[in-house]
């Protein structure tokens, strides 16, 4: 599929799905890597990454061209086309358009792990669950204001 059949298929699915006509330009961006598709605001254009049609085929590329339209009828006409915006969710429940797109099969699942630190009340014995590294000479306990200091630090997963 070359960007003139993809212009023509999101004209198609804008005037089946929305009955409105997409006005702007539908094009395949080789620079994507983490998401199927991007609508961009300033010049309304749509950008699909063809990974998603080539390995999870049109199916899933309609999806997204869909999910990308519910972005761009919302914002040509002053409506909340954000994810979080209800105008959003309602047209995207509407007409099928998927909230994510699927993994990539060829997409390495990142190994993720997280470093939790425990600090504790010299004075109390309260116990502070944190993300990140703290500074005992410049924080006391919340409940006492006694001295804290680190008791542990884990690496999860």
């Amino acid at each position: 599929m070359d960007d003139l059949e993809l212009q023509r298929l999101v004209e198609n699915i804008s005037m089946k799905s929305f009955r409105k006509q997409f006005r702007h330009k539908a094009y395949f961006n080789p620079r994507l890597r983490s998401t199927g598709g991007r609508y961009m605001l300033d010049t309304h254009h749509i950008e699909i990454n063809r990974k998603y049609f080539e390995q999870l085929g049109h199916n899933e590329l309609c999806g997204i061209i869909k999910h990308e339209l519910c972005h761009y009828h919302l914002h040509i006409e002053g409506k909340g086309y954000k994810h979080k915006d209800q105008d959003f969710k309602f047209l995207m429940k509407e007409v099928g358009a998927p909230r994510f797109c699927s993994v990539l099969p060829d997409q390495p699942r990142r190994n993720v792990s997280r470093k939790v630190i425990f600090y504790i009340c010299k004075d109390c014995g309260q116990v502070y669950k944190r993300k990140k590294r703290m500074n005992t000479q410049k924080y006391v306990c919340g409940k006492c204001r006694g001295k804290l200091m680190m008791k542990q630090e884990l690496t999860i997963g």
